[in-house]
């Protein structure tokens, strides 16, 4: 039976990094990414989620840094021919970082950057997979950030057969062309701004919620560094994990909501690769291992620990609405090499990975700018309502603390009076006594006189 042709899908992602261990928990906790040891590399992880592997982690080594390159992820595309497929490159002004090499057991792959210096990988699976839609955890989108837009997309229709589906007007960021093959669409490339660090690509990895996600991701020491923002189809943010590494996450937009035109204030692109590459590692073979919601098992490909160029901070152009993309067997770490070096055990990678989504309509700049008005309407309309709300919240606040008042001054006054009427009542009782006792003093000298009259005339 004839495999399915990966010419130019998107079939794994590599996590170069200083600190792998770091990785696979800012991971885990914020994409609920499972990690793993490569049976054949304790040093090499393979990430994973209920669908099967989907990426690799690997250590970037000192002489990849002492080159300039910094921790990055490093997509493969998918070839079905690796040495024909380089061959076109190179003709087209690709530059080979490190060389086509056999996985045995696993495949086939070259790690190369095109003409504007994007770095990138061939890789071609011994068993590949055909396209399904990706679920959350796994990569959805891809996005070039360039120096020349036609000319990028230029080489990659020459290498991969791409073809131009859609172009959106971003007003003054120029414009956001979404290449596909077969009306699917694979990502999008913008051209940078100018003095923007770049070229790169940069992923999209599909969540369930944008903020519950970003919120995790600071939690576990990451970093955002633009969004999130409403999009076609979504909503979408770049962030950077605690190594450094830019990456970005996108939910779909629920049916109830309006998405919005994407923000036009770009945001760093990833760095230039290093102009002298480093030293390849040698690839050692990866047993198989069957791979979880597909139709047949695949061979996860094992990988020589490499360093390519590096991706600094995400673009600011975001994804077209819902797009689709593809990730299937896993494929080998690279390090661009200048000068072969001895051959290492290296990590075996899981096969199969997200897999295409299917592409909502994509809406024109018309369109967006109309979907933007009530948009904001409704937010300055909220905006106010809350300010009011909140200016009748302390004015019924200071009502309150008024009233309290006046009945404390009331209450002062009476206490006050009631003072006043004792103090004026106690003279009034001081003269009253005297005149009382005067008078019992004189009625009791009548009664004396009296009783001795009585007296004297009882005795004649």
């Amino acid at each position: 039976m004839a495999q399915p042709s990966i010419q130019g899908r998107f079939v794994w992602q590599e996590l170069v990094t200083e600190d792998p261990a770091a990785a696979v928990g800012f991971y885990g906790k914020v994409l609920g990414w499972r990690a793993q040891a490569s049976p054949h590399e304790a040093s090499y992880t393979v990430f994973s989620t209920g669908s099967g592997p989907l990426a690799g982690a690997t250590t970037l080594k000192a002489e990849a840094r002492a080159q300039g390159t910094k921790p990055h992820w490093l997509i493969h595309i998918g070839a079905d021919d690796i040495d024909a497929t380089l061959a076109t490159a190179v003709r087209l002004g690709a530059k080979v970082l490190l060389a086509a090499t056999d996985l045995p057991q696993v495949g086939r792959y070259a790690v190369l950057s095109d003409p504007y210096g994007a770095a990138f990988a061939l890789y071609k699976p011994i068993a590949p997979h055909a396209d399904r839609p990706a679920k959350a955890g796994e990569h959805i989108w891809l996005e070039l950030g360039t120096s020349d837009l036609e000319g990028a997309f230029k080489f990659y229709q020459g290498v991969f057969g791409w073809q131009d589906l859609h172009r959106m007007d971003m007003g003054a960021m120029g414009t956001y062309l979404i290449f596909g093959k077969s009306d699917t669409q694979r990502g999008g490339i913008f051209k940078l701004a100018p003095g923007a660090p770049g070229p790169a690509w940069t992923s999209y990895i599909e969540v369930a919620d944008v903020e519950k996600a970003i919120a995790a991701a600071t939690k576990a020491g990451g970093r955002l560094v633009n969004g999130p923002h409403p999009v076609p189809g979504g909503r979408i943010a770049q962030l950077l994990d605690p190594g450094g590494v830019a990456f970005a996450i996108h939910t779909q937009a629920k049916k109830v909501e309006t998405p919005a035109p994407p923000p036009s204030a770009p945001a760093a692109a990833p760095a230039k690769p290093a102009a002298t590459p480093a030293k390849p590692a040698a690839a050692k073979p990866a047993a198989a291992t069957p791979a979880a919601a597909t139709s047949a098992a695949a061979t996860p490909p094992s990988a020589p620990k490499a360093a390519a160029p590096a991706t600094a901070t995400p673009p600011v152009v975001k994804p077209a609405p819902r797009p689709a993309a593809t990730v299937t067997p896993a494929a080998p770490v690279a390090k661009p090499a200048a000068a072969p070096a001895k051959p290492a055990a290296a990590p075996a990678k899981s096969v199969a990975a997200p897999a295409k989504k299917k592409a909502a309509p994509v809406k024109t700049a018309a369109k967006k700018k109309a979907a933007s008005k009530p948009a904001s309407a409704k937010k300055a309309a909220k905006k106010v309502a809350k300010k009011a709300a909140k200016k009748a919240k302390k004015k019924v606040a200071k009502k309150k603390v008024a009233k309290k008042k006046k009945a404390a001054a009331r209450k002062k006054v009476a206490a006050r009076a009631s003072v006043s009427a004792r103090k004026s009542a106690r003279p009034a009782a001081k003269k009253a006594k005297p005149a009382m006792v005067k008078k019992d003093k004189k009625k009791k000298k009548k009664d004396k006189k009296r009783r001795k009259k009585e007296k004297a005339r009882r005795k004649k």
